[in-house]
């Protein structure tokens, strides 16, 4: 009987999680473009010595254009899934989290991590919706709603 108990109490979510707030979420994401500014410093200066330092077009984009968004939300994607959280997460101490509390999937991620990024990026105006973690009770941002993820405090 104590078995089953055990393994429905671990079914339900800690209610006492402390969501990380708008702040908290902006510096590290701050940090974590000044990685990715500086990966792409060193992934993309090789560009600068072909065809003349004169960029390379494919259609539309650019290489540089296309490397560099590929290092941007692969840097999001991977950090997350494997790790949990970002190189400016971990500074700052918080973390990525299903709703459910499971561990983390590919498709939650992708809607979060890429889906939901690209919306901001796109649509710029959309980024006056990252005020929104301020004003929800988890600190869900749009991205975080469309991927059932929230970002809370490392315990």
């Amino acid at each position: 009987m104590s078995e089953i108990s055990v393994a429905y109490e671990n079914d339900v979510p800690d209610t006492n999680q402390r969501y990380a707030g708008f702040w908290m979420r902006f510096w590290a994401y701050f940090i974590d473009v000044l990685v990715i500014f500086s990966l792409n410093g060193i992934l993309l200066s090789p560009f600068k010595f072909i065809n003349d330092g004169i960029a390379i077009s494919i259609g539309f984009w650019t290489v540089t254009g296309i490397v560099g968004s590929i290092v941007f939300y692969a840097y999001f994607l991977l950090m997350t899934k494997f790790l949990g959280q970002t190189i400016g997460k971990m500074i700052l101490g918080i973390r990525v989290i299903r709703e459910d509390e499971k561990p983390l999937r590919w498709s939650d991620l992708i809607f979060r991590e890429v889906v939901g990024r690209f919306i901001y990026r796109v649509f710029t105006i959309l980024m006056l919706l990252y005020v929104v973690v301020g004003f929800t009770e988890q600190k869900q941002g749009l991205h975080d709603m469309i991927g059932n993820t929230r970002v809370v405090f490392d315990r």
